[in-house]
Parts: structure tokens; C-alpha cells; sequence
């Protein structure tokens, strides 16, 4: 479904003046998020991991809070949302929903969802060796979309002094 919306989006963006940036670590996005996927299965499988209800029951209470807060960040975005990096700041800045508070909530909430998923069943290993290179995936994704998005001096003026993840912590 978040693909369809994002060719939808993306379409639109386009018709609209949007750019498309070029994004070499993209395919590399996609795998991780996939990896983590079979990882977490195959940790599970393998290692015989049991499972514990002491971790799956906190781990799925912040994946559901995660899942709700990027599904936000979707509908506060409308059809500026999209899974690859578009300047679209040419046809408006959101500064609605969770963009009040920072730049790329959607970031942080995919990072959670990426931890506590593997963690519901136990997969402690994929979830460690997921975050480490979850930081290196979104470096790269973010050093694209900030270029992108900085260049604009309104963004810039009303986005520019909030923090990229979390309120109150600047980065």
C-alpha cells in the first residue's frame, strides 16, 4: 500500500515541478529493510531463539507507537510523502503534525520499527547488527535529502533550527 501511495505521490510531485534527487544508497534501503525482515526470521529459526513474552509485549507496544507516529507523519506529509528523496519544497514546507517538532520523523520512527520488530521474537542479534547499519543506511539517505532540502531558503527558515530526530535533541 505505501508503494502504491508513493508512485501516486510521486507522479504527482513530478507534474507539479518536484525533482527527483539521485540516490545511489536507495537499493541499499530497500535490501536492509528486507534483510532485517529475513534476518529476524532466519535468527529465530537457527539459533532457536525461545520466546519471551517479557520482550515481545514491550517490543510490540513500540512498534505499534512506531507504526502509528510514520503512518502520521504519511497523512501530515499528503502527497509530499514518498520513499524516494523529492524536493518538492518548491510547492511548500510542512510544518504541520509531527514537523513541528523536527525535520525527519519519519526517520526516527522507521529506526524504532527496525529495532523492536526483530526484538518481539528475540531476534537480539539482528536487532543490534539492524540498528549499526540503520545508522549508516539513513547517514547516506540523509546527507541526499539535506542537501536537497537546505537549498531552499524557506525550508530552510522554518525547518533549519529543529532537530533532525527527536525534540530537543540537536543534532
Amino acid at each position: 500500500m505505501e508503494l502504491r501511495i508513493s508512485k501516486r505521490n510521486q507522479a504527482r510531485l513530478l507534474a507539479l515541478g518536484a525533482s527527483k534527487e539521485r540516490d545511489p544508497h536507495f537499493r541499499w534501503m530497500v535490501l536492509f529493510h528486507t534483510g532485517i525482515l529475513l534476518s529476524s526470521a532466519a535468527e529465530v529459526i537457527v539459533f532457536r531463539r525461545p520466546f519471551a513474552l517479557w520482550l515481545a509485549i514491550p517490543s510490540g507496544v513500540l512498534f505499534m507507537v512506531a507504526n502509528a507516529a510514520r503512518w502520521w507523519v504519511i497523512h501530515s506529509l499528503r502527497e509530499h510523502w514518498n520513499v524516494e528523496v523529492m524536493n518538492s519544497t518548491s510547492i511548500g514546507v510542512i510544518v504541520s503534525g509531527p514537523f513541528r517538532w523536527v525535520r525527519h520523523p519519519n526517520y526516527t520512527a522507521v529506526f524504532v520499527e527496525m529495532i523492536v520488530l526483530p526484538l518481539i521474537h528475540t531476534a537480539w542479534f539482528t536487532a543490534l547488527a539492524g540498528a549499526l547499519l540503520h545508522i549508516y543506511v539513513l547517514r547516506n539517505r540523509l546527507r541526499i535529502e539535506d542537501a536537497a532540502l537546505m537549498g531552499n531558503a524557506h525550508y530552510r527558515e522554518l525547518m533549519g533550527g529543529k532537530p533532525k530526530f527527536l525534540p530537543g535533541w540537536y543534532d
